[in-house]
């Protein structure tokens, strides 16, 4: 369980991010815990906190987590996903702060700059994506899942252990036909010992150690890595990932033009759905609903 929550914590791609709707619209006031038995979210990062349901919310999450323009199967995967986070969140309460969530934020006028002309069509098509799985979440055993999801995966997602059940290995050969799925990132020797050093508790390392001081211990299954040496340091991959700014924590590093280049396959931390597999497979005509069983094992869709 550790390890998932170490990767969960680093990932450059795990875009729990949030906007307000496109309306601006809100629901009840905040001295009105009686606005009736839809969950909601408490405004409170404005100067006047005001209520909004989970609901109209969530066109705004979809908004920075997928694009607007992928296949709307994949879309409302996207949506169960992202409500099944909320949910899990508010616990037995049906609201809580956003500011409890810990997600970013965008509002509306920075939406209208991201989409331009198409602002209208695309926030529609994910409020379409909302409605059309409305009150949908993902449960294992009774319990809300994390449900956890990518940009690309490496090939493979990755199994969650025993903590994460329902998290096995899903192959995903196609992604590595996606754009961004091959990245090679260089550093000179000094930089590359100078990122490393900043990872806290770091062990001794030098750009004359580098690169034969280097040597992953552990890779799991799907090819990310879970140990390597660097130094006298041991660190997860996550934590290298992080330091060298890297699109996954699946990677190798070469000696390259007289530094080191490192080698990245996939973009995102390879846990739960990767977002190319599950548009593929809207493309080929599966179900949000398919989509979901595939990438989650012996889950539920039940109703909030």
């Amino acid at each position: 369980m550790g390890k998932l929550a170490a990767a969960a914590a680093f990932a450059l791609l795990f875009p729990y991010a949030v906007t307000l709707a496109w309306t601006g619209s809100v629901e009840g006031e905040k001295n009105d815990p009686e606005a009736g038995e839809e969950r909601r979210i408490l405004l409170d990062r404005g100067d006047t906190p005001a209520y909004m349901g989970l609901e109209d919310y969530l066109p705004g999450v979809l908004a920075v987590q997928i694009p607007a323009d992928r296949e709307m199967e994949a879309l409302k995967a996207q949506a169960v996903i992202a409500r099944t986070y909320i949910c899990s969140r508010m616990g037995e309460e049906r609201e809580i702060p956003e500011s409890a969530l810990d997600l970013d934020y965008l509002d509306s006028g920075q939406l209208a700059e991201l989409w331009g002309d198409q602002a209208a069509e695309y926030y529609g098509r994910l409020e379409q994506a909302a409605e059309e799985t409305a009150g949908t979440v993902i449960t294992w055993e009774g319990e809300l899942i994390e449900p956890l999801f990518h940009r690309v995966s490496a090939g493979s997602t990755r199994s969650g252990g025993e903590g994460y059940p329902y998290l096995e290995a899903a192959e995903c050969p196609e992604d590595r036909l996606a754009d961004g799925y091959l990245q090679a990132v260089p550093f000179s020797r000094e930089e590359f010992a100078e990122r490393i050093r900043e990872i806290p508790e770091s062990g001794e390392v030098s750009a004359g150690d580098l690169p034969q001081g280097i040597q992953i211990l552990r890779a799991d299954g799907a090819g990310y890595v879970e140990e390597i040496q660097i130094g006298t340091g041991s660190y997860t991959g996550e934590e290298v990932q992080y330091a060298l700014n890297l699109a996954s924590p699946s990677f190798a590093v070469e000696e390259y033009d007289g530094g080191l280049r490192v080698i990245t396959r996939g973009v995102g931390h390879g846990y739960g759905l990767s977002q190319q597999e599950a548009e593929r497979m809207a493309e080929n005509g599966s179900s949000a609903e398919e989509i979901l069983q595939y990438f989650y094992k012996n889950i539920s869709l039940n109703s909030v």
